[in-house]
């Protein structure tokens, strides 16, 4: 089986990460998975949501959006319409519960950091780019932190990136373009960290019922996936 993409099936897009891309940020960066392009950044604020207050924790939040050219034709932009779409919600959670694990809020104290992340250009798999940038923008936030003195430990337990994976012809195949992605059988996004945990899988098949034993191949694929995205992510700050 060829993949549209020529890639063998347990090969990822090629993925660039590029730091320091907006001045104003704590955090930012452009992060690259083939031909789906988003920007992260990462806001520190020396507050809390009115739930956490004088609780000692701090928290940390997400917002996702795509820009109006990101895909083939102009979408309109979500704030004219006046509510953001469910996908749009859906995601931004899934950022910030992917983040929130592997962070102690408590040694983050009471700060808030909000990542941001707009998808510049869309080919598949912009959900899994957005948690793996993001998780590079809020290391770059925590780094300011602890610089500047203003926390005292690190509160960043370990590192967690993301990846799609699908059935493509009958083959589990690594991190899907738009061309597979949209005819693929069925289709995973998998959020893992680099300790082997499982923050969240979302898995759907778009025509028949997948079995068990192809389910443990996209696993497998995505843990063999992941860890190669986290030595990229930690190769920033080594």
């Amino acid at each position: 089986m060829i993949r549209p993409s020529e890639r063998q099936p347990n090969q990822l897009r090629d993925i660039e990460i590029d730091l320091g891309v907006s001045k104003h940020a704590e955090g930012s960066c452009l992060v690259k998975f083939g031909d789906t392009h988003v920007l992260c950044t990462a806001s520190v604020e020396n507050r809390v949501p009115p739930w956490l207050r004088n609780s000692g924790s701090g928290w940390v939040t997400a917002e996702y959006g795509m820009l109006p050219r990101s895909t083939g034709s102009r979408m309109r932009r979500e704030a004219s319409s006046g509510k953001q779409s469910g996908r749009t919600q859906e995601i931004q959670r899934l950022i910030g519960r992917s983040l929130r694990a592997v962070i102690d809020l408590k040694l983050l104290g009471e700060f808030q950091i909000s990542i941001d992340c707009d998808v510049i250009q869309a080919d598949g798999g912009t959900r899994t780019a957005s948690i793996t940038g993001a998780w590079v923008v809020l290391r770059q936030a925590i780094n300011n932190l602890l610089q500047s003195r203003e926390i005292k430990k690190d509160p960043i337990t370990g590192c967690v990136g993301a990846v799609s994976c699908g059935i493509y012809k009958s083959v589990a195949v690594l991190d899907l373009d738009y061309s597979e992605d949209s005819t693929a059988d069925a289709d995973a996004n998998f959020v893992l960290t680099d300790k082997g945990g499982i923050v969240e899988i979302q898995a759907t098949a778009e025509t028949l019922p997948f079995s068990e034993k192809k389910f443990s191949e996209l696993l497998a694929l995505a843990q063999k996936g992941v860890q190669e995205i986290n030595i990229i992510q930690k190769n920033l700050f080594s």
